[in-house]
Parts: C-alpha cells; structure tokens; sequence
C-alpha cells in the first residue's frame, strides 16, 4: 500500500522524477488516444512528457518506463485487463469533469499553480483522480457517463435519459477523431 503521493518512480533499482500534475497525465491520456500516432510514437510521447529526464533512463529500460508510467496514471493500481466500455475521453470531457472536481476539492484546480520546468507545485495526479471518483450525484459529467454506459451495454434509456439523451447527444457522442489525410478528404468534399 503506497500511502503518500510519488513524485518519483524505481526503473531498475533507480528512482527517475516524474511529472506528476494532473494537466500533464490528461496530457499524456489525450496523446495515448491520438488517432495520427502509432504505438510507438505514443510511447514515446507518453515517456518524453512524464520524466522531465527521460534521456537518463538506458534505452533497454525504456519498456520498463512506460509500464511505469502506466502503472502511475492507474494510481499505483495494477492494469485491469478486463474489457470495459469506454466512457471518458479527456479531450472531449475535461471543460464537464472541472467543475465537480472543482466541488468535491473546494477550489478552482485550474489555478493551481504548475512549474513545468522544474516540476514543482501543482495538483497531484493522484489527488486528481481522487476528486475524479467522487464525481456523482445530478452533474453533467455524471449524466454523460451514465449515459454512455447505458448506451455501451445496449441497456434502456428510460424516458427522462432518452428525452436528456436527444438533447445532449452532442455531450454523450464521443466525437469521431479524423486523421490530416482524413481531414483534408473531408474538406475537399466541403464536409469540414
């Protein structure tokens, strides 16, 4: 049981400095999701914004830091392996998943000082997630995910989340994420 907050993560028996603020692992999720990266690209990506010294760890460890970093945004928790509907995307969501987390802190989290750089201050992953699993109750967010996961398990909207469904489709619908090929297509179709 990890009891404090990492701000460092074992590669191999050394300790590496992560980044640890919530801006940047919404950062990393959002790249991990880019439709235009390959697997490796994300990799890379995911690894160059979470060590603010990444060029330290040996190139033969660079496996072991990504499980690391994925063993960090999971908040410690091993990777569930079980297929589940996807509900969130932070991209699409974050402006809705601010405000309850907002609530559920007591401040504006999006003022909360950050030092990229030096990696200092900011507002802890972790702590994040932590308001984040709270979300609950009549809040936007709560409903788009209620939502989706009914939509995702083929259940029944019942009629007060159908007649919210119509009017919010825009909320709930995961947006389609087009590569620049695909974009360009579409704008010599005039559909963009």
């Amino acid at each position: 049981m990890i009891l404090g907050l990492p701000k460092s993560v074992e590669i191999d028996g050394v300790d590496y400095a992560v980044r640890y603020d919530y801006r940047v692992i919404v950062e990393i999720c959002i790249a991990l999701e880019d439709v235009e990266l390959t697997e490796q690209e994300k990799a890379i990506a995911a690894l160059a914004m979470f060590y603010p010294n990444v060029e330290q760890i040996p190139a033969e460890r660079l496996q072991e830091a990504v499980e690391r970093c994925i063993w960090f945004i999971n908040c410690g928790q091993p990777e569930d392996k079980q297929k589940s509907p996807r509900l969130v995307d932070w991209e699409q969501d974050f402006q809705h998943i601010v405000s309850p987390v907002n609530r559920v802190l007591g401040q504006e989290i999006r003022s909360i000082p950050y030092d990229l750089e030096r990696n200092t201050e900011g507002l802890h992953w972790w702590t994040f997630i932590s308001a984040y699993n709270e979300i609950g109750g009549d809040c936007v967010f709560a409903q788009i995910v209620r939502t989706r996961n009914k939509l995702a398990r083929g259940k029944k909207l019942d009629k007060q989340d159908s007649e919210w469904y119509k009017q919010n489709r825009n909320l709930v619908d995961f947006r389609r994420k087009y590569t620049d090929g695909e974009n360009d297509v579409l704008k010599q179709w005039g559909a963009k």
